[in-house]
């Protein structure tokens, strides 16, 4: 059993982690950590976890914990991820990893150098609904894809993450908190790179210092097409589709772990087959995934790299928010250590 401390105590690690850990075979949550003591010591007796602490170093320090799951704000990522790797602490980082593309550099060449575990928290690469598209895709059911399609919105006024309109903390709106699901699903989906993005985006009165909704035009390295729509200012919904020279995939909500999901698939206009998946336990797949790389059963499928690589997805596309134009997207160098490399 992989024993986590969930560092940066919060939202997420309330509505999604722990409902996710409650799940995992192979994980377990053994320590937290909140700026405040007495609210980290609250959350613990909450959710019956042995210790709480208020620093990331007390946390990173504990000899109960083997692994350290990085929930903080956007901006306290590059910190936390070096302080875990000094620590020799095998680290899971949630998304987007970092701030900017150097951030995530930086975190990838320490776990190099150290040669301790780095992933990066895309979960839902761990959903059926994912995964069955990419099989769907990869069997050659549609044919060559031709243009593929997702969107992520939902409410943000109000958000309790009050800094996600702060660009210093959280590093964007919706491109980065969502959009770079949506990148990453659809990366994973076509098993391909984003070569280049254009970006237009708008803002609001209460949106802040970052947009409040954006459309991407994708441009994959094999010559699928791609859009990403992502707001705050709509009601939930996460659809993919993926449209191919001989049929159409398709989900609606796609990407949520709520309710199940119908994926479609699309002959001359006609539905033809219809499959119910349900998501429910990515957020568990995913640890005890994570779990499984630590004792050295299996690499994580979700390396640094790929959190590297997102994270140049949504620099080139506010560089094109701000320059007008089409943008390259670097292409990150994949090597990675004997702990860390990809399948």
């Amino acid at each position: 059993m992989v024993r986590f401390g969930i560092l940066g105590f919060g939202l997420h690690a309330v509505r999604r982690l722990m409902p996710g850990f409650a799940l995992a075979k192979n994980s377990r949550v053994t320590a937290l950590s909140r700026r405040d003591l007495k609210k980290a010591q609250e959350s613990a007796r909450q959710f019956q976890i042995p210790l709480a602490f208020d620093t990331a170093e007390q946390l990173c320090q504990a000899s109960e914990v083997d692994a350290i799951f990085v929930t903080t704000p956007n901006s306290l990522h590059l910190r936390d991820v070096l302080l875990a790797i000094e620590c020799g602490k095998p680290v899971l980082c949630e998304k987007p990893m970092g701030i900017n593309a150097g951030e995530c550099r930086q975190m990838v060449e320490a776990s190099r150098q150290k040669n301790v575990l780095l992933g990066v928290a895309q979960v839902f690469r761990f959903e059926d609904s994912t995964s069955h598209l990419l099989e769907r895709v990869a069997s050659g059911q549609i044919g060559r894809p031709v243009f593929v399609r997702s969107e992520f919105s939902y409410q943000g006024r109000g958000h309790v993450r009050s800094w996600i309109t702060d660009a210093a903390v959280s590093g964007g709106g919706p491109i980065a908190d969502v959009g770079v699901h949506c990148i990453d699903a659809l990366r994973y989906i076509l098993q391909d790179e984003v070569v280049t993005v254009s970006a237009h985006g708008t803002s609001d009165q209460d949106s802040g210092e970052v947009e409040a909704a954006a459309v991407l035009a994708l441009n994959f390295s094999r010559g699928t097409l791609g859009a990403v729509l992502v707001s705050t200012r709509a009601d939930y919904r996460t659809p993919i589709e993926i449209t191919g020279e001989a049929g159409v995939l398709y989900a609606d909500d796609a990407l949520t772990v709520e309710h199940p999901i119908d994926l479609q698939l699309k002959c001359g206009g006609t539905i033809t087959d219809t499959e119910s998946v349900s998501n429910r336990s990515a957020y568990a797949r995913q640890v005890d995934s994570f779990a499984e790389a630590v004792e050295g059963k299996k690499p994580f499928p979700v390396p640094g790299e790929e959190g590297w690589q997102n994270q140049e997805v949504l620099d080139s596309a506010y560089r094109s928010m701000k320059s007008g134009r089409t943008e390259p997207v670097p292409l990150v160098d994949k090597q990675t250590s004997t702990l860390n490399r990809q399948f």
